[in-house]
């Protein structure tokens, strides 16, 4: 092979094997994490372990489907010739009917939901240059500022394999949660809520594709000059971006959507109590 040492090579041979075997042993701390980072971002989440949960929910969730049909009918039996209350028993029956056909098939809708979002991941990090990610010798200031940030990067990796394995667990067992939400968003006074679990598994699904864009956007930024000489920072500065938006956007965005969805639900009910006050 010509990547092999010979006699007719050897002079160049030999300082490319140092090169590759310091390169290595700089990179040697990172590749697990940065193998582990690439794994979290672009595998389909295994939803496998919450089927069973996922099932029971379904069961109890069935249990009201009568009850709301019984209702529908109902309204719709006793609107007699008034065409507004007809039109709205019509509506409320047809939210049923879907309401009940994406219970059912929810766990199919998630999963492909997530596999979407896999792909569309996995096709962003693969248009990255995967030495970007790595410590390079390339010049002398790239050399002396990744030797001073060395363990910051690595920390940076740190968190963010953390927040992704969180981000793991949260989609995984948002399987669970999913009928639940379909199930309230589809019951007018309990649609807020309904709407925040819906919102907030969104979140945390297509998350990773924009860490993805951020990671792209970011090593387009070496090829230029005045970017290349401080790769290190570029590279700690956009995971640490990444990382900022997924602590943001599944933490403070749900709680933000929380109290909104409170305020919402109360204030009909604070309005009632003034007024027999």
């Amino acid at each position: 092979m010509a990547d092999e040492c010979g006699l007719m090579n050897l002079a160049s041979c030999i300082p490319q094997k140092i090169y590759d075997f310091i390169i290595g042993l700089l990179n040697a701390p990172l590749q697990p994490l940065l193998d582990l980072t690439k794994a979290l971002m672009t595998e389909p989440i295994q939803l496998s372990v919450f089927v069973s949960l996922w099932a029971v929910i379904l069961y109890i969730i069935s249990i009201f489907y009568g009850i709301l049909m019984f209702y529908s009918g109902f309204n719709f039996i006793i609107s007699g010739y008034d065409a507004v209350k007809r039109t709205k028993a019509k509506e409320w029956f047809m939210n049923i009917f879907i309401m009940i056909v994406l219970v059912q098939a929810s766990y199919f809708l998630y999963s492909l939901v997530i596999e979407i979002n896999s792909y569309l991941t996995a096709g962003m990090i693969n248009l990255i240059d995967p030495n970007f990610f790595l410590l390079t010798i390339d010049n002398i200031v790239n050399i002396g500022l990744q030797f001073f940030f060395a363990i910051f990067y690595v920390l940076v990796l740190i968190f963010t394999v953390l927040f992704l394995t969180l981000r793991y667990l949260i989609v995984a067992s948002g399987i669970i949660f999913v009928p639940i939400g379909i199930f309230l968003y589809f019951i007018p006074p309990l649609k807020e809520y309904g709407k925040l679990i819906l919102n907030f598994l969104g979140v945390c699904i297509f998350i990773s594709f924009f860490d993805s864009i951020i990671l792209l956007i970011s090593s387009r930024l070496i090829g230029i000059p005045l970017f290349a000489n401080f790769k290190i920072l570029v590279m700690i500065s956009a995971f640490s971006i990444a990382n900022f938006l997924m602590f943001y956007f599944m933490l403070f965005s749900v709680i933000k959507s929380a109290i909104k969805t409170v305020d919402r639900t109360m204030a009909p009910i604070v309005a009632v109590a003034k007024y027999f006050a």
